[in-house]
């Protein structure tokens, strides 16, 4: 009997969606989830929350085993996947719900988070605007934006 471990990772760039279905592509990726996170209203709706009131970020939150996939991999693919340079907007979304940041579990996450952020800085032209802070409550989305584009078609939100 083998036991798997998995660790977590919680991500917002945008439009969850299109962030939850470039996560789920990468092998390792064990489950993901879509929900919102670093606000300060408890069990937000999806419509409190796109009125942008609540504080909260549309995020993604990552299981993976990290014997197939490293946290290092995930970030790499975090700073691919939108532009982190844009404060509170990815393509047509605006708002403080679409921002950029890394929310991490552990000490060593802050630090390769951290690290990784100076390293992606060399592929853009602007400042990477990301907020790196500890992963506060993670409040699960309605049922029905779960692995949304699996469910309706679609590949992206934004770009």
């Amino acid at each position: 009997m083998t036991m798997e471990t998995t660790d977590r990772a919680t991500f917002a760039a945008g439009c969850f969606w299109g962030v939850e279905a470039a996560f789920a592509e990468i092998d390792g990726v064990v489950e993901t989830a879509v929900g919102y996170t670093g606000g300060h209203t408890e069990n937000p709706t999806y419509k409190q929350v796109c009125y942008d009131g609540t504080g909260h970020a549309e995020a993604v939150e990552v299981k993976f085993d990290p014997a197939q996939v490293s946290y290092d991999h995930l970030l790499d693919a975090f700073w691919e996947m939108h532009d982190p340079t844009t404060l509170n907007r990815q393509g047509p979304d605006w708002g403080s719900q679409y921002r950029s940041a890394i929310f991490f579990h552990t000490p060593e996450q802050e630090q390769a988070a951290l690290q990784s952020k100076e390293r992606a800085q060399g592929k853009f032209r602007k400042p990477i605007v990301t907020e790196i802070t500890a992963a506060p409550e993670f409040y699960r989305a309605e049922e029905y934006h779960q692995k949304y584009f699996q469910k309706h078609g679609g590949a992206a939100c934004h770009f």
